[in-house]
């Protein structure tokens, strides 16, 4: 019976797989009538919406991408080097002199250091150089036609003719990655109606062109996010012989609020993790502070170890990646210091 059961939830899983290979230009046509109609009834103007849908075609390439992205195996070793090599470094040190004085007001006024804006600037789209060029519009309607998360993307594409009816970007320029992330900060259209600013108050959130309102929607999303601007955002260190390894953050979880519960777990005060042998790399006392951190394993025990702050957290909320999340940090690091003139 169990072998019967297997064949046929195997036979329905083939069959799905085969019915969404098979789809055509046809049944595309069929699905954006569909969504024309849906968009109708939550009431967006109908000529903002045949415009708009007119340009949805048909991308195969967007559902190849995002079902093919790459598994390639990585340790922080590799990673690192590659995601922030010294050519970034020495680019973002020079960004963030030739835009100090703004860089440096946001960061004020929104109690986010300023070295974290740059870093996640330079992360998200190579200081504003790599935006992506797909149109926001027809990858959101394919990837919504695709049927696995269609929900989600549906949502991002009402998300979309929002940003489109209050006139942030024409069109013709609504341009983005594959997965439909926009312009310098690379936002999502919901994280964009949620935390993008119109910081040089032209009217728009141009978070394409404007490197103001970039950099105030990149602190904006942090701030909302919990960001605590008189924390840094962790620190490697060495574990002890015999470390319980019991006191590290948990790995494999599958929702943002479970990890939350095991971060809850894993934290404790400086003082505790003193205590419990954890030291700087290079032999030194914890520093002698009354706040918290988690022990963080982006690899395996084997690997490195991070004390994080309450601020990886909101990193983590950005980009809920090990990697991504010490990437930004230890780019942030090494734009602070030395410290820029």
């Amino acid at each position: 019976m169990i072998k019967k059961l297997a064949v046929i939830l195997l036979s329905a899983s083939l069959s799905t797989s085969v019915l969404a290979e098979q789809k055509t230009q046809a049944d595309f046509d069929v699905y954006v009538a569909a969504l024309k109609k849906e968009a109708l009834e939550k009431g967006y103007d109908e000529a903002l919406v045949d415009q708009a849908l007119a340009t949805a075609k048909f991308k195969k390439k967007v559902i190849s991408a995002d079902k093919n992205q790459p598994e390639v195996k990585e340790t922080l070793e590799t990673y690192l080097p590659k995601r922030v090599p010294q050519w970034k470094i020495d680019r973002a040190r020079k960004l963030y002199k030739e835009n100090q004085d703004v860089l440096e007001k946001v960061a004020k006024e929104y109690g986010v250091q300023a070295r974290f804006i740059v870093a996640l600037w330079g992360l998200e789209s190579n200081f504003g150089k790599i935006q992506g060029g797909h149109s926001v519009i027809a990858s959101l309607v394919t990837l919504a036609f695709d049927g696995r998360r269609e929900t989600m993307y549906k949502n991002q594409l009402w998300a979309a003719l929002d940003i489109l009816k209050e006139g942030h970007i024409t069109l013709d320029k609504f341009k983005g990655s594959w997965a439909g992330a926009m312009g310098q900060t690379q936002f999502m259209p919901t994280s964009f109606n949620a935390y993008a600013v119109d910081y040089n108050g032209d009217g728009r959130k141009d978070i394409w062109t404007t490197e103001e309102d970039a950099f105030a929607s990149i602190a904006n999303y942090l701030k909302q996010a919990g960001w605590n601007d008189d924390l840094t955002w962790g620190r490697q260190v060495k574990l002890p012989e015999g470390f319980d390894n019991s006191n590290i953050l948990k790995r494999g979880t599958k929702t943002r609020s479970q990890w939350l519960e095991y971060w809850k777990e894993s934290e404790r005060s400086l003082a505790d993790w003193q205590a419990l042998g954890v030291r700087k790399m290079d032999g030194s006392d914890l520093p002698n502070v009354d706040i918290t951190a988690a022990m963080v394993m982006p690899d395996d025990v084997n690997g490195r170890m991070y004390l994080a702050y309450d601020n990886y957290k909101a990193l983590m909320h950005w980009n809920r990646s090990y990697y991504f999340a010490t990437s930004v940090g230890y780019l942030s690091d090494r734009i602070g210091y030395p410290a820029i003139k």
